[in-house]
């Protein structure tokens, strides 16, 4: 763990960087332009980690998209995965763990997920600190409020400035200042499933100083039994601006319980508000302070840096069938007789890291240049344990312990990520512009067992590469910009997954951990072209298409037992996403029209055997055949996303439909199984706003207008509740019966509120918001 000095170092870091780039100055330029991406709506892309000057779209060669916090605030979705779920192209939301505020996010056919066993390869980052965690590299997407986010971007591609874990795309979250936000606002609303919120806000400036304050605090009974959510969220930041530094401090806090329901079999889906097992509970907590501030060194030099502390704690508690019931123990020589058992684990988990940035614009012999060099490291201690408790399951699935909890694994991780960047925006003429950027990454991860009775998995683990990015745009109009781009991408294995990579000893995720052989880094090649622009000045477009092919790709591969969060990881060999993205968004008076469309061609381009015992192909041992052109699960080959918006007066209405073809289950790599691909569904929501008074608003949201059954995630595995009303059915063995196991879509749920605004002349504000 990092220690108490560890943790003194950090808070030092942090008022190092404050008083540095707070020092005075004299010369400076009439505007920081550095302030770009706290402001409502940008038009500039944020090309590396940390926050800049950025680089406009015009010159960016990939399909970047950007949301502001106003199409954010009239949704108000429950997190930020869900509003790309309805918003973005070539996003998809999965709800494998029946928590809406534990969604899973592909993008491209790469997941940014908080479920721990999915293979991640989209990075994440919160005012330029990647927020992917240490353990597993997943993205907890319910520790901060909606209300803090200024504006989204999504860089695609391997986006090598970006460091590990890039393979698909990038996603940057910019938070609010008080400067761009001032005001205070109080809401309240309620609705569907016994569902409660509450938030405020509050920002204001005065002089040189702002500070911006939000927080976000939920109860909901949930859609589905054992299935609540209690969400406690703030976030506050203080800043300094003047002509030539800008320099922001900021804390956010999370203290949640998310309970959820798992998939369902097939034959229970008649009732799909009822739980496999459960109880199923994950909390969460989280302290995050961080730093970030630039300063202007010349009119063309900006130098910008951040530095952070990061303290995440989860504990898990989960119901589970056990794989041993009615087989004899070899040591006991006794029938193993309690049907299931229950799992706690828990995650402390410490992080630390820094940013340095240096951006310079000018010409070097009459050639325009925007050149930004950096560096980073990102540095994260975990101790992980896990118990595991004999019981027995109750005539509601629920369990009944019958013993104490066991210690069954206690390690101590550590890992390193280093990486050194370079970009280059090179103004080749007036139309055209050529982007270049490098980056090598550097992990290092150790493991170290704390039992003393698994001295095999202690071991140290290193990898490293350079990623290089290239990308041309030429410009022929004013309104039209054409491009082509090439990047690499790497991600090294995470420490789940260098531990639980043997098929012969699957892992209970997010468990145990075994001496496993050590797997190969991913290594991510990208090629897209694309075109955007205007038609007149009411409609925009682009279009895009694109390939990215992995090398050694990682999978989770389920073992087809009656535990579906069993398995291992395992190197894949070549996998391809490919594909295409059009938007159109037109304006007709006070009506705006969206329409997204996304085609995807997601496929395992290597042969492989997986183990794979519900699959209806299986051989005697449980094993089936992965061919290359087989389609990789989880991925639907075609979404349309369509969005309506009137503002007419105090009223404002919004419409969004999305709608998705079907995919194919975890477990059904060859595409084979007898059950075949999950369905296809298309849902609409409504949002409503009316503007009671300046002051006063007043809101309503409809979820899934039409009431739709609908799934978006699906595994093969055994379903042992075969018995009278679904009790547990084998009388002795746990072989159960092989289904298909799927994840309920949220059925139709209303929520009405309303919204209160200060009078916000009691605020003096630096600059207005748009």
């Amino acid at each position: 763990m990092i220690t108490a000095r560890g943790r003194r170092r950090a808070l030092y870091a942090v008022a190092t960087l404050v008083a540095t780039i707070a020092l005075p100055v004299h010369a400076a330029p009439v505007d920081n332009p550095a302030e770009v991406f706290e402001l409502p709506a940008v038009e500039v892309v944020g090309t590396t980690p940390l926050p800049g000057l950025g680089v406009a779209l015009r010159d960016v060669p990939a399909n970047v998209q950007m949301f502001g916090s106003r199409l954010l605030g009239r949704q108000r979705p429950t997190t930020l995965a869900q509003f790309l779920d309805a918003n973005a192209n070539s996003t998809s939301a999965a709800a494998g763990q029946g928590n809406p505020f534990q969604q899973s996010i592909d993008f491209r056919g790469f997941s940014a997920s908080p479920i721990l066993g999915t293979p991640q390869g989209v990075s994440v980052f919160q005012d330029g600190v990647r927020i992917n965690e240490p353990f597993g590299d997943v993205v907890n997407w319910d520790l901060l409020p909606r209300s803090a986010i200024s504006t989204v971007q999504i860089i695609p591609g391997s986006a090598a400035a970006f460091g590990l874990n890039t393979l698909g795309g990038a996603l940057a979250i910019y938070t609010k200042s008080g400067a761009q936000f001032p005001g205070t606002s109080v809401e309240a609303s309620g609705g569907s499933f016994g569902s409660g919120q509450a938030a405020f806000e509050t920002g204001g400036a005065r002089g040189a100083l702002d500070w911006f304050a939000t927080g976000h605090f939920a109860d909901d009974h949930g859609w589905a039994e054992h299935n609540p959510s209690h969400i406690r969220q703030l976030f506050g930041k203080v800043g300094y601006q003047d002509d030539v530094t800008d320099l922001d401090v900021s804390l956010t806090l999370a203290d949640n319980r998310l309970q959820g329901t798992q998939t369902l079999p097939l034959s229970m889906l008649a009732n799909p508000r009822q739980a496999y097992t459960f109880p199923d509970e994950n909390d969460n907590r989280l302290a995050f302070l961080a730093a970030k501030g630039s300063r202007f060194l010349g009119q063309q030099t900006l130098l910008g840096a951040n530095v952070y502390y990061r303290h995440y704690k989860s504990s898990n508690f989960s119901s589970n069938v056990n794989d041993d019931f009615g087989t004899v123990d070899a040591t006991t020589g006794m029938v193993q007789s309690n049907e299931a058992f229950n799992d706690r684990s828990s995650i402390d988990q410490s992080s630390a890291g820094f940013g340095v940035q240096l951006t310079w614009k000018g010409a070097l012999r009459g050639v325009q240049h925007h050149v930004a060099v950096g560096a980073a490291g990102d540095f994260g201690d975990t101790h992980f344990a896990q118990d595991a408790q004999p019981a027995s399951f109750t005539a509601a699935r629920g369990t009944d312990p019958n013993g104490a909890f066991t210690r069954m694994t206690d390690v101590a991780l550590r890992n390193a990520y280093t990486g050194v960047f370079a970009t280059d925006s090179i103004a080749l003429a007036d139309a055209w512009t050529l982007s270049l950027a490098g980056r090598f990454n550097g992990a290092r991860i150790k493991i170290a067992d704390r039992s003393g009775e698994d001295p095999a998995l202690d071991g140290s683990h290193g990898f490293s590469r350079f990623n290089p990015a290239v990308g041309i745009n030429v410009n022929p109009a004013a309104a039209l910009t054409v491009y082509a781009g090439y990047n690499e991408g790497m991600r090294a294995p995470t420490p789940i997954e260098l531990t639980c990579a043997d098929p012969e000893a699957p892992c209970r995720l997010p468990n145990q951990f075994l001496a496993d052989p050590p797997l190969a880094k991913v290594v991510a090649k990208t090629l897209e072209t694309g075109a955007r622009g205007k038609l007149g000045a009411a409609t925009t477009w682009s279009v895009a298409a694109y390939r990215t092919d992995l090398a050694n790709d990682i999978q989770f591969v389920s073992s087809g037992g009656v535990a579906a969060n069993a398995g291992f990881f395992q190197n894949v060999g070549r996998t391809r996403r490919q594909g295409i993205e059009l938007h159109v968004e037109q304006r007709i008076g006070p009506v705006d029209l969206s329409l997204r469309y996304n085609h995807i061609d997601a496929t395992f381009q290597s042969t492989f055997v997986a183990a794979s015992a519900s699959n209806s192909t299986a051989d005697a041992a449980g094993a089936i055949v992965v061919r290359p052109g087989n389609r990789i699960p989880g991925i639907a080959t075609d979404s349309l996303k369509l969005r309506a918006e009137f503002d007419q007066g105090p009223w404002s209405l919004g419409a969004s439909a999305v709608a998705a073809s079907p995919q194919y289950a975890h477990g059904d790599e060859n595409n084979a199984d007898v059950n075949g691909r999950v369905p296809g569904y298309a849902v609409v929501h409504l949002d409503a706003q009316w503007r009671a008074t300046p002051q006063l608003e007043l809101f309503a949201q409809v979820v899934n207008l039409f009431d739709r059954r609908y799934y978006n995630f699906a595994l093969l595995g055994r379903n042992v509740f075969t018995g009278p009303n679904g009790a547990f059915g084998p009388a002795s063995g746990v072989d159960g019966v092989a289904e298909q196991f799927r994840a309920v879509g949220t059925p139709r749920s209303v929520v009405v509120g309303l919204r209160y605004s200060f009078d916000r002349a009691s605020v003096t504000a630096a600059k207005p918001a748009d």
